[in-house]
């Protein structure tokens, strides 16, 4: 079973929890009662320092009662909810402010050692057997005389300090927990930030892997997660337009294909049945070489855009004259243009022009220009040919007065194979591929073409070319 990022967010968040309370549970816990122990010890030797010092100085300096110091540390005692002894170095009880001491008696504290307290200033447990409960305790001095005469001994119930300790646990406990609870902002946070959105996504990439490119899914983010969801949906909307027009260009070229080669089969076995006879075998031969040239113009059409869209193509730049070129493409349809009474208008700045490009393909665009407007204009008209240099570019405009192209169809007339239905009874041999390959050759040449056109009025192509930069030179030697 895959397990989803959600349930390990959930895992970790659980686990987050669990050793949360264990840290809290131990090492917070013993931190917290070694802080408070110190903390109770300095404060106690503290006020032992301060009692001998003056009560007990001057009780051994006979110069206050022992009956006065008695009151005295008793209050004390009871203020802090303590146990305040004063003992010679024997061990000998001299004054317990819990306790009055018999008159014809003494209480010694067997065992007791001053020292007890040096290593860490205070200690724990019984006092030499002293209490029934474990105490925290501290010893001060009290001297007189350069020599000690005797101690103040404090005792504070260990078990005060496991209660305060507790209840700063408690304290602890509580943060925790609400701390715990609060973060659960965070996890319905990447709930409806992270994980919704890739879970949407994550189904939408299901749905493309499985062929569905038409699949439709939108993330409302404006950070990286919903960019990434943009970027998804728009590279499965590209790939299911290179699909789409990967299937009508396999149906195009089938029944651009497809046609001729039915009416060449249909002739042929007409020929061979005897439906036509001999004598006109000739005509039909015709007919089936126009139609094997047909396949051959659009077999090499076809090889061509597919070399120009080859990723990496080469172009073999070299510095020509446009003019010169655009004046033997117009002669070379002077035989077409002489059959429909067709003129051309060479509207040329200058007397050359030269320009930075591949000589051979721009050749091919001005012929395929060339080729639909002789074919679209109307009889007795005039096809216009201009060169204008602006801004290091040239512009080469190709118009005829021709039918034009509808409103409709002009955005679609790069696609390949397309043909405008007015353009389908006077094109019969095209291809439907030549602007298409025209586009390809000037954007190849990272410049721009351009159509303007109008419904029974005619055309205007217009594309750009780099002025050549060696044109002065170029001036100089003609």
């Amino acid at each position: 079973m895959r397990k989803t990022l959600y349930l390990k967010f959930i895992i970790a968040y659980i686990i987050f929890g669990f050793f949360g309370f264990i840290i809290v549970g131990s090492f917070v816990s013993n931190m917290i009662e070694d802080y408070l122990t110190r903390s109770k010890a300095d404060d106690l030797y503290r006020e032992a320092t301060i009692i001998a010092n003056t009560y007990a100085n001057d009780l051994y300096n006979a110069q206050t009662s022992l009956d006065t110091v008695g009151t005295q540390i008793t209050a004390l005692s009871e203020y802090n909810q303590t146990t305040i002894w004063i003992i010679n170095p024997s061990g000998r009880m001299v004054l317990d402010s819990s306790a009055l001491l018999p008159q014809d008696s003494e209480v010694m504290v067997e065992g007791f050692d001053p020292t007890v307290t040096a290593d860490l200033g205070y200690t724990e447990g019984a006092f030499f057997n002293s209490f029934d409960s474990d105490m925290l305790s501290v010893i001060a001095p009290i001297l007189g005389a350069f020599k000690v005469n005797g101690y103040v001994v404090i005792h504070y119930p260990l078990e005060s300090i496991m209660q305060e300790c507790n209840e700063l646990l408690n304290i602890c406990y509580i943060m925790l927990i609400i701390l715990f609870l609060l973060s659960l902002i965070i996890l319905i946070f990447f709930t409806e930030m992270v994980y919704i959105p890739l879970k949407t996504i994550t189904a939408a990439t299901e749905q493309y892997a499985s062929g569905n490119m038409h699949y439709e899914f939108s993330v409302e983010s404006e950070d990286e997660i919903g960019y990434l969801a943009a970027t998804i949906s728009y590279m499965a909307g590209e790939i299911a337009r290179s699909e789409d027009d990967q299937k009508k260009f396999v149906a195009n070229v089938s029944h651009d294909f497809r046609s001729p080669l039915t009416s060449m089969r249909g002739y042929l076995e007409a020929m061979l049945d005897g439906t036509i006879p001999p004598e006109m075998h000739e005509k039909y031969l015709t007919i089936v070489l126009n139609e094997t040239d047909r396949l051959t113009k659009l077999t090499n059409s076809l090889l061509t855009l597919n070399n120009l869209n080859t990723s990496g193509m080469l172009l073999d730049i070299t510095d020509f004259d446009i003019n010169d070129m655009i004046r033997n493409v117009a002669a070379a349809f002077g035989g077409t243009c002489m059959e429909k009474n067709i003129t051309f208008d060479l509207i040329l700045t200058g007397e050359t022009m030269f320009v930075s490009a591949d000589k051979g393909k721009i050749e091919q665009v001005l012929y395929n220009l060339t080729d639909n407007a002789v074919k679209f204009s109307y009889h007795d008209s005039a096809i216009t040919i201009e060169t204008t240099e602006k801004h290091n570019k040239v512009f080469v405009s190709v118009k005829d007065t021709g039918i034009g192209i509808p409103k409709d169809d002009v955005k679609n007339i790069w696609d390949r194979f397309y043909k405008s239905d007015l353009s389908r009874g006077k094109d019969k041999k095209g291809t439907g591929l030549g602007l298409s390959i025209t586009k390809e050759i000037i954007r190849a040449h990272n410049e721009h073409i351009n159509v303007i056109s109008t419904e029974g009025v005619g055309t205007e192509f217009i594309f750009s070319l780099p002025l050549s930069e060696n044109i002065d030179d170029d001036d100089d030697d003609i």
